[in-house]
């Protein structure tokens, strides 16, 4: 009752991450699937599914993208499997500023939000 409202919605926000982090944890690293029976491992499921949301807001922000989410992420690893995959397999001998531009044109292929680079501010 004594918060001030900006410590209130500071506080709201910090809870929704929380929320956010374990509905990621759910939803995109199995942390209700696991099927462990032992103590030890059931937190290591669990810890190993935090790690990867962790690992994947940092990969998420040093992108710099603004909209880029944990679906886009995979997607752009899943493109680079398999531009690599296909550079092995038919360009026998690559040049490696060329494997960079096809690695940047296969990465948008499975996109869900199209790449936008963050503004900065003046």
């Amino acid at each position: 009752m004594n918060l001030s409202w900006e410590k209130i919605v500071e506080y709201y926000r910090l809870r929704f991450q929380i929320e956010f982090n374990f509905r990621d944890a759910k939803q995109h690293f199995g942390l209700e699937d696991f099927m462990n029976q032992t103590e030890r491992g059931v937190k290591n499921a669990a810890n190993l599914s935090f790690l990867m949301v962790n690992l994947s807001a940092k990969l998420v922000a040093e992108k710099g993208e603004t909209g880029l989410g944990i679906n886009d992420l995979k997607s752009q690893y899943r493109a680079i499997k398999y531009a690599d995959w296909i550079i092995i397999k038919v360009l026998k001998i690559a040049e490696p500023i060329k494997i960079n531009q096809i690695l940047d044109e296969v990465n948008s292929l499975g996109r869900i939000h199209q790449p936008q680079t963050a503004t900065a501010s003046p």
